[in-house]
């Protein structure tokens, strides 16, 4: 049977995942594509390191070269960051092989320089695993709900913070705490600002909307906010009000143009996504033809991502006529103006610490009245220090006003601290 040669850049997680996958299914695999998958060289930054998956030793190099020479087919770039994921790609498109990748990051800031370079060259790239691990969400953008206009992408797609705020409700705890536990776990890494303060879901939700709305789309105007200022006392008002804490990529098609947000949010204990707990991932889409969709299962770890990777290889394989992500995109680019987080209109939760003294919620909710923003709920909790949690639940309202309002509250006299705002999704 022919062999398909391919050159693994990365052994870490994902790519142990993806020698895993592909030694126990590979029989199964070459009946499904005809042919059998065959790795022929492994990147790695260290020779002495070890290995959480064994593989010959002499497939191993230090030396990105090595990986060409090897008459590989195809190149999988499973090491993440920017560079030299960037230089290797490119490289490997040059030589004219196919490209699949996991790295979320590279495309959201250099896809468009990368599907470009693959169309001139002749050859496909492909990134399922980029977004959502295992859940083949990328592929159903391309083909399967290609005949409808999606107008709202709503995901967790971060397993990290997803988790976190998960045990936060469960157990009552603080972030720090959480996260603690998460690190400890393997969840989140030493470092984990590209977790919690969002970066991390606003790279996926830029793949996500380029494919959906066939747009170029600039990461830099995704408005993003993490989940560091998130308390249990949040979490517990979210649910005596019937909501659920998450972070959530929101990418909604409006006549002006696209609103691409990622930052916590209350949604309705009933929805569906409210019920994704620990690690696990979820994208709700509607689109104008098929209405409510809603894709769930495994956002990150070894095996999972290593299946939408190794997804990837059988598709180059396979779909040798039809089109690929990178066609999808650029052959349809358009350039939608990305909307400012000002222009949201939505219902808010603020949670502010006032002094407990007559005249301090009078004077507060006169100036929102001013500014045309009107209250649902109005909730006054416990006393400390002679100060008093008030927490608003806003009618829908604009971004802007709502800013403005608050910025003139927070130098009334008693009013110590705006302790969070948080956008309601309902």
């Amino acid at each position: 049977m022919e062999k398909v040669k391919i050159g693994l850049l990365g052994f870490g997680t994902v790519g142990s995942g993806v020698w895993k996958v592909i030694e126990a299914n590979n029989n199964a695999i070459s009946k499904r594509c005809r042919k059998e998958l065959e790795i022929t060289k492994i990147l790695v930054k260290s020779l002495e390191k070890a290995r959480s998956a064994e593989a010959p030793e002499n497939l191993f190099t230090d030396k990105f070269e090595d990986v060409l020479s090897s008459d590989v087919d195809i190149v999988v770039e499973v090491m993440g960051g920017i560079e030299p994921a960037k230089e290797y790609i490119l490289k490997a498109i040059s030589a004219k092989k196919h490209v699949v990748t996991a790295n979320k990051q590279l495309l959201a800031t250099n896809g468009e320089e990368i599907y470009k370079a693959a169309v001139e060259n002749g050859v496909k790239v492909f990134y399922e695993a980029s977004v959502a691990g295992g859940i083949p969400i990328l592929n159903t953008l391309k083909d399967p709900l290609s005949a409808n206009q999606i107008e709202e992408i709503i995901g967790i797609v971060n397993g990290t913070t997803n988790y976190i705020l998960s045990k936060m409700t469960e157990d009552k705890k603080d972030f720090e705490t959480m996260l603690k536990v998460a690190q400890d776990l393997g969840y989140a890494e030493a470092a984990p600002a590209a977790d919690v303060e969002g970066f991390d879901a606003a790279y996926k939700l830029c793949i996500l909307s380029s494919l959906a709305f066939k747009s170029s789309i600039d990461v830099e105007k995704v408005h993003r906010e993490g989940i560091c200022d998130i308390t249990p006392l949040d979490i517990e008002y979210a649910r005596e009000m019937g909501y659920t804490v998450k972070l959530l990529a929101i990418a909604k098609k409006k006549e002006k143009g696209l609103e691409l947000r990622v930052h916590p949010t209350f949604i309705p204990s009933n929805h569906p996504l409210a019920s994704v707990s620990d690690s696990y991932n979820a994208v709700f889409l509607k689109g104008n033809a098929v209405e409510n969709l809603m894709f769930y299962g495994r956002g990150a770890g070894d095996l999972p991502t290593a299946s939408a990777v190794v997804g990837d290889i059988v598709s180059v394989i396979t779909s040798e006529n039809s089109p690929s992500y990178e066609d999808s995109v650029l052959g349809n680019i358009e350039k939608c103006d990305i909307l400012p987080i000002g222009d949201l209109e939505t219902q808010y939760y603020v949670r502010l610490t006032v002094e407990d003294k007559p005249g301090v919620l009078g004077k507060i909710t006169s100036i929102l009245g001013d500014k045309n923003v009107s209250l649902s709920t109005v909730i006054q909790k416990g006393t400390k220090d002679s100060s008093v949690s008030l927490v608003f639940m806003t009618h829908k309202t604009s971004e802007s006003n709502l800013q403005a309002a608050f910025e003139e509250v927070t130098k009334l006299e008693g009013v110590h601290k705006i302790e969070n705002l948080i956008r309601i999704e309902s």
